[in-house]
């Protein structure tokens, strides 16, 4: 793979393609309208992704093609010709549509490329998994007891389980999780959705979180897979189907056994991945966008398997007209 088609040289067109989703669907933040804010979000991301120079596939997206009309899993995006690179997709045009819907923080525009095959094509439906940071990687067990995995990671953390701040959804389906790491002595943060923003908090020093738990969006677990291989951290998971025919599309997929148990490199193989989010709302980790008189502002983290690199970039945005003052 040379320099001149790899996914990494795409970059620059991923950062302006989150940007603009976040933007399209910051201008609804608190207006209550969850639905339409995630569909400006899809439509801004769609329309700024065909103009990048590439020939890519979605295989994480809004859902199947007849309940979704951009972004659906198998859609073709891009402009490219037969010379230029082949790139997977795995987009979450708003993670946290009700957090934007209510000015809520932790609520971000998403979207992961690899090369064709470095991404899992996994169904809309639901995955067990527990996520991690690199000193505890090789270390947990999605069939282990609550307990035993948090005597694991804490030993790799050289701390006791007290120590831990566990992340987990409030959701009705967590109630004996929830009572299993309390009954352990672990510290637990409810969150109401972001699970994802709450995966990569996981992996990185100083958040005050340990470790993700519980049961979660598939689409969500193959995005955090592929920031976790940036950030080296660690990862398991197992599909959960729910819904009638669900089991049916896994096999469609290639997926033969649902009920394997899938690691960061499993759901996110790839040797070429970019992982690209943009802040709709205020988060651990970036601003949400800020409008002002004559422009707007986004913060963005990129993060490269191939380069080994994690950015943090501060885009201002002005409109056409007088100067305007721009503070640091």
């Amino acid at each position: 793979m040379s320099d001149k088609v790899n996914v990494e040289s795409l970059s620059r067109e991923f950062l302006r393609v989150a940007e603009d989703a976040a933007i399209a669907c910051a201008r609804t933040m608190g207006q209550g309208k969850r639905k339409y804010s995630d569909h400006v979000a899809v439509e801004a991301m769609r329309k700024a992704m065909d103009s990048v120079p590439m020939r890519g596939t979605v295989v994480i997206g809004e859902g199947e093609r007849d309940e979704a009309p951009m972004l659906f899993i198998g859609e073709k995006v891009g402009r490219g010709s037969a010379e230029d690179v082949e790139v997977d997709i795995a987009v979450d045009p708003l993670e946290g549509t009700n957090l934007c819907a209510t000015g809520s923080p932790g609520a971000i525009a998403v979207l992961a490329a690899s090369n064709k095959g470095g991404l899992l094509n996994a169904p809309d439906c639901y995955m067990e998994k527990i996520c991690v940071g690199p000193a505890a990687k090789n270390a947990i067990d999605i069939d282990a007891p609550v307990e035993t995995n948090l005597k694991a990671i804490a030993r790799c953390l050289g701390r006791s389980v007290q120590d831990l701040v566990i992340i987990v959804l409030d959701r009705p389906r967590h109630e004996q999780l929830i009572a299993d790491i309390r009954k352990a002595g672990a510290r637990i943060k409810l969150i109401s959705d972001g699970d994802l923003s709450a995966g990569i908090s996981a992996a990185v020093r100083r958040t005050n979180v340990h470790a993700v738990m519980g049961t979660g969006g598939a689409p969500e677990g193959v995005l955090a897979a592929a920031a976790l291989r940036c950030l080296n951290g660690g990862m398991q998971g197992r599909l959960v189907p729910t819904k009638p025919g669900q089991e049916e599309r896994m096999r469609a997929m290639g997926i033969t056994d649902p009920k394997r148990i899938y690691t960061e490199r499993d759901l996110a193989p790839g040797p070429d991945i970019l992982f690209v989010a943009t802040g709709v709302t205020d988060g651990s980790f970036m601003r949400g966008v800020r409008f002002f008189g004559g422009g707007l502002r986004t913060s963005t983290m990129v993060m490269s398997l191939r380069g080994r690199s994690i950015r943090f970039v501060d885009t201002v945005r002005l409109d056409d007209g007088g100067d305007v003052p721009v503070e640091f």
